[in-house]
């Protein structure tokens, strides 16, 4: 189905599937801003979030050396029905959003698609036997990473649109 929306600087029409090119400025709105233009308060958060990650860094060795190998948790069941709950609302979402054409279905695609490929990791890694393990790597190759790309797409794709 071809859309048709009106380009914001010129008032004149153009399909949706067009690109947009330079901005009425002479910007190209798909380069990020110039570093002038990102506000002081982003600049702030990105910093908070480059320490953050790094101060994961030495927290990933505690793990390593302290965890033990077998654990057990009280609500395993519940943990694993969640996230196919929450998989599940995601590809609804993304799904419902993307069919209405609804620009937001880049932000479900891209939470969705962290939770299939996060699913697929934590299905691996927790196998017991070698026939879980082969179950487990059957899901993540036909149902939960080629769904993780395809919503990955989506999110990139929809991250460049423009109204």
């Amino acid at each position: 189905m071809m859309l048709f929306t009106r380009d914001a600087p010129t008032g004149q029409p153009r399909r949706s599937d067009e690109p947009l090119g330079p901005g009425p400025h002479g910007t190209d709105p798909n380069q990020p801003p110039h570093p002038a233009a990102t506000s002081r308060g982003t600049r702030r958060i990105g910093r908070l979030l480059v320490a953050s990650g790094l101060g994961l860094l030495p927290w990933m060795y505690v793990l390593a050396a302290g965890l033990s190998a077998v654990a057990t948790a009280p609500r395993w069941p519940a943990a694993w029905i969640g996230m196919d709950i929450l998989e599940a609302a995601g590809l609804i979402a993304t799904g419902l959003l993307a069919a209405r054409g609804d620009r937001r279905h880049a932000l479900a695609a891209a939470a969705t698609a962290a939770l299939l490929v996060v699913d697929a990791w934590f299905d691996t890694m927790t196998a017991t036997s070698n026939s879980d393990l082969g179950a487990a790597i059957a899901m993540a190759l036909c149902a939960e990473l080629p769904l993780a790309a395809v919503c990955g797409w989506l999110a990139m794709r929809g991250s460049r649109q423009r109204n």
